[in-house]
């Protein structure tokens, strides 16, 4: 045989020899059995059933409880991950990234029985399983009725399924699963529905975030494993999740690694810094509540002093909004929203030109005026934010006093108490707090009113307002993309509900893709209604109505009958949220920051898992978060970001062209210098 011969033999030989090998490649499976609360006693029966599955069917299986194999290296070595019976908090943060980024890899996922009672403080965790464990009745037998006896979980299953097993009523949450088998409800005694008469799928199936997931409720008796249909119906599952996703539910970027992001403090010791804005050269301006503003260099870290204004600064008023008008380049204008001096208590929105050294303080040219009251505290608002239309935003407090309401609406209508009365601000049309402005800054220093604010007709309405019905919005954003307005509502104190007066307190961030009325101080969260309280009698009225709110107060200068009332886009009380869980329970001060878009930046910034989120920080409880949304808007999810990090009460935040996040915290002491406010940069280095 010649040369040429056997080396084309050779080469064939190896050829044949790896597809062999990579079509026989075993599939490999993590079992991870880890309680944090109930331990079920089956599941030492049901991991020696799943091991004996692999044996039989030709992938291999490893079992854990240690969380510790969370990690980026060791998952992705596996086809799937079954979560066996797990309860209760069994990932840190870190580890839950790791795990994200797993299934965005296109890994499977396969949930039994108690992994719905798992990671309720984790919202990414409740969509990829579909649903949360609400509460079950006794072990019972029951009638199930499998709805796809093509798939392979329920491909050997008849069409109506009766079986002994502990049945779960859960928590809906992700509206896109697939139900392969349901419980007929009038076959056992369910307990506590929580079906309301709706299907109630025990097995359901779903491509998320890039890869595959499959939940199968029942396993929670010994028996069951022994149990030749159900071990097969897992067997189905685990194949099935094991195969992977060819990606095509929607793009699944891997979530960041907090280790690749990089905080660089630029400037501390800072006294009550307010707003942060990016100018067009690189540097940043910041101000302190007391008058000052600053300018920094990221590059070599260098700063000055721009401006030193004199602001009222009682209270919670003072130099409080700043931004960059959008043709800076050319035009060289800055705005500040700032408290004035003297004897007529307002509030002033001005242009100030800035030539990158200084602030010429006598080129001020007053662009609106907000009247105020100071002889009773709080709630000044003040953010400014420019919208990609060129239109400038501008947010107030409903400048009322708080603390003889009991924490609920400062409705206090009796003469001589228009301060305790936020009826007069926040839900009269024809004042200008407890609002978000919009008006168009012209050329020349005035100001114009765009189409498509709340009021049109001026007898109806003051026409700069965009936005009603606000108690304190303190930080706002507006998307580059939609046009749409968020901001941080920060809330009343009541710790609980009260019969007689209304709900507890709650913040709330919102989403305004249109003018509209935001219900303080009649409603507050998803338009949980106050009733109409008797200040002077102490006696409760009949709730307030979203659809019609009527403001019948003395104080009210504008029309009584304002719109109906939005529910907010995010909202949570003291304690635990039970729609918003991974926020835990604390104090309370919401603020919006930006939506991240790419295209906004010159520079390379942060990875595209962040196209499209919008950034929410609490300010009392040292978090930021990241609000992931559907195609149409709508909530879908939050996580933490940096969730290692502790924020010292995050203040203000905003994206530079050099792609970087630049962030203000206010230190931890109130109403003084802090050495630990600070602002910093925050980049991303993959």
């Amino acid at each position: 045989m010649n040369k040429r011969v056997t080396a084309v033999l050779i080469a064939l030989i190896v050829m044949i020899a790896v597809v062999f090998q990579v079509t026989t490649t075993k599939k490999r499976v993590l079992v991870f059995s880890f309680t944090a609360a109930f331990v079920h006693g089956s599941i030492g029966e049901a991991n020696d059933a799943i091991l004996r599955l692999g044996e039989e069917h030709g992938f291999a299986v490893d079992t854990t409880k240690n969380p510790a194999m969370f990690n980026d290296t060791n998952l992705e070595s596996y086809d799937a991950v079954v979560f066996l019976s797990t309860t209760g908090d069994v990932l840190d943060e870190t580890q839950q990234i790791a795990f994200q980024r797993y299934i965005q890899s296109g890994g499977g996922y396969v949930g039994i029985h108690s992994a719905s009672d798992t990671e309720y403080d984790w919202p990414w965790y409740g969509q990829l399983v579909g649903g949360y464990f609400a509460n079950h009745p006794a072990v019972q037998e029951a009638t199930l009725t499998v709805h796809d006896q093509s798939h392979p979980a329920t491909a050997h299953l008849p069409a109506v399924w009766t079986r002994t097993d502990e049945w779960y009523n859960f928590r809906m949450v992700n509206e896109d699963i697939i139900p392969l088998v349901s419980i007929d409800e009038t076959s056992y005694d369910l307990g506590k529905p929580t079906s309301a008469g709706d299907s109630h799928p025990l097995v359901w199936y779903h491509e998320f975030d890039g890869g595959r997931s499959i939940y199968l409720e029942p396993g929670h008796t010994n028996e069951a494993w022994s149990e030749e249909a159900f071990v097969q119906m897992i067997l189905g599952g685990i194949l099935w999740a094991a195969e992977g996703t060819d990606n095509t539910v929607r793009s699944a970027e891997l979530t960041p690694n907090e280790r690749d992001f990089e905080q660089e403090v630029l400037m501390t010791n800072l006294r009550e810094p307010m707003e942060v804005a990016s100018l067009p050269d690189g540097n940043v301006l910041f101000i302190e509540r007391h008058g000052t503003m600053h300018m920094v260099n990221p590059s070599d870290g260098s700063s000055s002093i721009v401006a030193e204004m004199e602001v009222f600064s009682e209270m919670e008023d003072g130099l409080i909004g700043l931004a960059v008008d959008p043709g800076f380049s050319q035009n060289g204008w800055i705005y500040v929203y700032y408290s004035a001096t003297g004897d007529v208590p307002k509030q002033n929105l001005s242009r100030f030109d800035f030539d990158g050294t200084a602030v010429d303080l006598d080129s001020e040219i007053l662009m609106l005026e907000v009247a105020t009251q100071r002889d009773e505290c709080c709630h000044a608002g003040g953010a400014l934010e420019f919208g990609p239309d060129g239109l400038l935003y501008i947010s107030t407090g409903d400048n009322s006093n708080p603390f003889a309401s009991d924490g609920y609406s400062p409705s206090d209508e009796r003469p001589g108490r228009s301060p305790w009365d936020a009826q007069r601000t926040s839900a009269n049309s024809n004042d200008l707090r407890g609002k978000i402005l919009r008006v168009r800054p012209e050329d020349d220093g005035s100001i114009s009113i765009p189409r498509g604010n709340l009021f049109d007709d001026p007898a109806e309405g003051r026409p700069e307002i965009y936005v009603m019905g606000n108690r304190n919005p303190f930080r706002i954003s507006i998307d580059s993309e939609t046009g749409w307005l968020y901001w941080g509502e920060v809330g009343p104190d009541a710790g609980e509900p009260n019969p007689d007066r209304g709900p507890a307190g709650h913040d709330e961030v919102n989403q305004a893709r249109s003018a509209g009325f935001f219900g303080w101080p009649y409603f507050v969260g998803n338009n949980k209604a106050y009733r109409d309280w008797n200040f002077a009698a102490e006696r409760a009225g009949d709730p307030h109505d979203p659809a019609a709110p009527i403001n019948d107060s003395p104080n009210n200068t504008g029309t009584q009958n304002l719109p109906p009332a939005q529910p907010a886009f995010i909202w949570y009380p003291y304690g635990p949220s039970p729609e918003f869980s991974i926020l835990k329970e604390g104090g309370r001060t919401a603020m919006a920051g930006p939506v991240f878009h790419a295209a906004d930046l010159e520079s390379e910034s942060f990875p595209s898992y962040f196209e499209g989120k919008l950034f929410f920080y609490e300010w009392v409880r040292h978090k930021i978060y990241l609000v992931t949304m559907r195609e149409d808007g709508s909530y879908w999810y939050m996580e933490s970001f940096m969730p290692s990090t502790k924020f010292t009460r995050p203040m203000d935040m905003a994206f530079g062209q050099d792609g970087a996040l630049y962030l203000l915290e206010y230190g931890e002491a109130w109403n003084t210098r802090n050495p630990d406010a600070q602002l910093s940069r925050i980049t991303y280095n993959d």
